[in-house]
């Protein structure tokens, strides 16, 4: 239990410094000394600096990513993820903390091959699960239908995030007002 909340502490001071400067700012020794403890326990625990970061890449998209899927998953119906996502847009995107890891999570992942395989694959688990869930709500779609729409409302959300990063004024309502017209002629 001790080795799993060292390791915690490691990736919490890699996320701080990530939050703070980048992952330039990520170094074996900066994270050490965040986390008050010898550099030695990052080879340990991570086998070495590209270990923690791809741990890192793994918890920022359990704090970025995981909230808004399970939210949709547990939606009841198309409307209420809509309304979900209506609603956490603006948390996502509003939080500086957030907003800064999620274009940081980014940036590593398209620099650096390891971590984008590493997010890729959390995109894709991603994407089945919203597939699994429009099988659920429209039984009669074939499974193929069902994965490319999961794809489209990934890559609405991913967009929308962006934008709304970028543009505080974005008037995401009327977006998400136009996606509810296209529900209702389905």
């Amino acid at each position: 239990m001790r080795g799993l909340r060292r390791r915690e502490q490691l990736v919490d001071a890699a996320i701080a410094l990530l939050c703070e400067g980048g992952w330039q700012a990520v170094t074996t020794r900066g994270v050490a000394e965040r986390a008050d403890t010898n550099a030695g326990l990052i080879h340990y625990h991570f086998g070495g600096l590209p270990g923690l970061h791809a741990a890192i890449v793994r918890r920022v998209g359990e704090l970025v990513i995981n909230p808004l899927v399970t939210e949709l998953l547990d939606a009841p119906d198309e409307w209420a993820a809509l309304a979900a996502v209506r609603r956490l847009l603006p948390e996502t995107t509003g939080d500086e903390r957030t907003a800064r890891l999620s274009a940081e999570l980014l940036a590593g992942a398209t620099r650096d091959p390891a971590l984008g395989e590493v997010l890729r694959d959390q995109l894709r688990e991603a994407r089945t699960q919203i597939a699994g869930r429009i099988r659920q709500l429209h039984p009669g779609w074939p499974p193929e239908r069902a994965a490319a729409v999961a794809t489209l409302v990934a890559a609405l959300i991913d967009g929308l995030v962006l934008h709304h990063m970028l543009d505080h004024d974005l008037p995401v309502g009327e977006a998400l007002a136009g996606v509810e017209d296209l529900l209702r002629k389905d």
